[in-house]
């Protein structure tokens, strides 16, 4: 019972503390700005939410400079160390598995967009993240890693299911995402999704 507590007590603080650092991490830098400007813009020039809009063009910048290659070095440097340090590495990679998934776009991961029958009235949407992870983990080819996000919040579940009950839909990640995390509610499309067939 205790161990199935602590459990519970570590998934509630892997959900809550990515996105309360996402928002102090926000509100400093915002403040931060604000302190540093206010001795040296004057009065005049200074209007509510500098601090917002400059701390945006510096998170525009820091994003130019992670695209260099010797500060993608530096990174992946800092990210070794961090994954070394216990605590340290659960909390990082919680945060960078938060920002992923903000990022849909960008990740190559999700193969495609799939529908998942549960039974005979109920599909799920999912993202087919392993197709040969059947054949690794279970030794069955037919089985294939798909990925079920929760709605409004960061989680979600993988599972190892056969092809026969999984099928491809005809919409990009980032869209079937969105409606995923919103409960539907950003579902709309006239034209339905089309299904297509897994490939063999």
């Amino acid at each position: 019972m205790l161990k199935k507590i602590m459990l519970l007590v570590v998934q509630g603080l892997l959900a809550v503390v990515p996105i309360t650092l996402t928002v102090y991490a926000l509100y400093w830098l915002v403040t931060t700005v604000e302190l540093a400007l206010t001795p040296i813009i004057p009065a005049q020039w200074y209007f509510p939410g500098m601090g917002l809009v400059t701390g945006i063009v510096l998170l525009f910048f820091a994003g130019l400079l992670v695209n260099a290659y010797v500060v993608k070095v530096l990174l992946h440097w800092g990210e070794r160390v961090f994954e070394r340090i216990p605590l340290v590495k659960t909390f990082y990679g919680a945060i960078q598995d938060a920002v992923n998934l903000i990022n849909v776009g960008k990740q190559q991961k999700m193969q495609s967009v799939v529908s998942v029958q549960i039974s005979d009235s109920i599909d799920l949407i999912g993202f087919v993240t392993n197709a040969e992870g059947g054949k690794t983990l279970f030794n069955d080819a037919q089985k294939v890693g798909v990925y079920i996000p929760l709605s409004y919040q960061i989680g979600g579940y993988t599972l190892y299911i056969d092809k026969t009950k999984v099928t491809p839909l005809d919409i990009d990640v980032e869209t079937a995402m969105r409606i995923a995390l919103t409960g539907g509610s950003q579902s709309k499309n006239e034209n339905g999704f089309k299904k297509q067939k897994l490939p063999q």
